[in-house]
């Protein structure tokens, strides 16, 4: 049976990680002077008074955490965050719309980087930065940061880490999972205060660097700006966000390898191959095409597809430009670079490009065995033979993604043009941000009713969660005994 004491006790724990955030906020929202502080004072007294509540009211004799129970845990964390972290929005009158704050957060903490806001720079700077944070905090992940900030707790991190970082393979830093969490935070930190750095070289103030640096990094795409990094029309600028968005997609423990002086690791992984190729590949075709369809000269054609090819396939969501004034087959690639995403073990949303070739290197096997029935043709990845069961599951995963964006698209279709539909779906299942028709790159998702925010706010919670996490807990088997 689900520990529904104990795991009330880590929840409240992990809130208090939030009310700590809520409270950094609101030292923010001194430093300016802004009137929002009071906002995220209250806000930052709810959330803390409900987790000392869950903590000390709730008395703790089966110390033992279940499979099923860190899946549970990681689902509601999500939810809980959201909402206390829809509060200061809600209170200070910025975003005083239940859906509209809840989409916003959700967006944030899921780091897909969908917007409600019309006027960015209307929001003070303690909100901006919020909304930044929580995507620093997502692209992690909250039960990361947990794990290294919080090893106390007394507990197997194992089950919780796996619920929260899913995918088809856990490539580890260490043996434990407290040491990983550490060295994730830190290769984490230690890459943002760069981006911070050379983005201040740029001729960003210290505030839009940090903010735009947490979004980088978490792949999340929000911005300090209506027009996005747009905003600063600077190549340096676009080109260091650019090279940001591709190392935050790119498995962080080949990233540690790489500062470890284990290059060849980096090179010869199979995944990295592909992601590198596909992102040069898709960027070289657009570039032509802009560049001879006249849209500009040959460096900013370059630099144009350049961005938003890898701002789409990190799942970040930033815009240089709007692609839909792009030519169609311009459009179409990158409506399909939405659903594959970057590398597992990174903070990218999407299928994942692991997953994309295994399920091509199966498919091609099948092919030989019907030449050879009798023959022994094993998946190999990075040289080593795919269990059968890895396999399925990521056949399982990918017949799932498609019938969630299939149904998604029904449901949305119901209230808005096909086009819009389709692509605020998968830009939520993905976590990606902008996408195509009314929710494009340089409009937001506000025209949308209500229930459509709440909607694909939890579209975007199974996408960040990889659908298995979020979905086995409405099955019977879960709660069997």
């Amino acid at each position: 049976m689900i520990n529904f004491r104990f795991i009330a006790n880590i929840l409240g724990k992990l809130l208090l990680v939030e009310s700590a955030a809520l409270l950094l906020c609101m030292g923010v929202a001194l430093i300016y002077g802004e009137d929002d502080a009071d906002a995220f004072l209250i806000s930052a007294g709810i959330t803390l008074a409900a987790s000392l509540v869950l903590i000390f009211s709730v008395r703790v004799k089966d110390k033992v955490l279940a499979k099923r129970d860190g899946y549970f845990i990681v689902s509601c964390i999500w939810i809980l965050f959201t909402v206390f972290g829809s509060l200061p929005l809600m209170i200070s009158g910025y975003i005083p719309s239940f859906p509209d704050a809840f989409f916003e957060i959700m967006s944030g903490f899921t780091t897909t980087g969908s917007s409600i806001l019309n006027d960015v720079e209307a929001l003070p700077h303690a909100s901006l930065f919020w909304r930044a944070l929580t995507q620093w905090m997502g692209g992690l992940g909250i039960v990361v940061i947990l794990l290294a900030i919080l090893p106390s707790l007394g507990i197997e991190g194992r089950d919780l880490y796996v619920a929260e970082v899913p995918g088809p393979m856990h490539d580890k830093f260490s043996f434990t999972f407290y040491s990983t969490a550490r060295r994730m935070c830190i290769l984490y930190s230690g890459l943002t205060a760069a981006e911070t750095v050379l983005l201040m070289f740029g001729g960003m103030s210290f505030f839009d660097a940090l903010c735009h640096s947490f979004a980088s990094m978490a792949t999340g795409g929000y911005s300090t700006k209506t027009a996005s990094v747009a905003y600063w029309d600077s190549p340096y600028i676009q080109y260091v966000i650019t090279a940001f968005m591709f190392i935050a997609g790119t498995n962080f423990a080949l990233l540690y390898s790489l500062f470890k002086g284990k290059a060849f690791r980096l090179f010869k992984d199979e995944e990295f191959r592909l992601y590198s190729g596909i992102t040069l590949a898709v960027s070289l075709v657009i570039a032509g095409v802009l560049y001879f369809g006249g849209h500009s000269g040959l460096e900013k054609s370059f630099r144009d597809a350049l961005f938003q090819v890898v701002t789409i396939l990190t799942t970040t969501g930033f815009a240089s430009a709007d692609y839909l004034y792009w030519p169609y087959i311009a459009q179409m690639l990158l409506f399909i670079l939405l659903f594959i995403g970057g590398s597992a073990g990174s903070t990218v949303g999407g299928i994942k490009c692991v997953r994309i070739l295994l399920l091509f290197k199966n498919a091609f096997n099948e092919l030989k065995r019907v030449i050879h029935p009798n023959g022994v043709i094993n998946v190999k990845y990075n040289g080593k033979s795919v269990r059968t069961e890895l396999l399925s599951s990521i056949t399982s995963f990918f017949c799932m993604y498609i019938f969630t964006f299939v149904v998604g698209s029904i449901v949305m279709s119901c209230f808005t043009d096909i086009m819009t539909a389709t692509s605020s779906v998968i830009t939520c299942l993905s976590n990606v941000g902008p996408g195509f028709g009314e929710v494009g790159p340089m409009s937001n998702f506000s025209g949308l009713p209500g229930f459509c925010k709440i909607f694909l706010s939890f579209i975007m919670l199974v996408g960040r969660l990889e659908l298995f996490t979020f979905f086995v807990i409405f099955t019977t088997a879960f709660w069997k005994k």
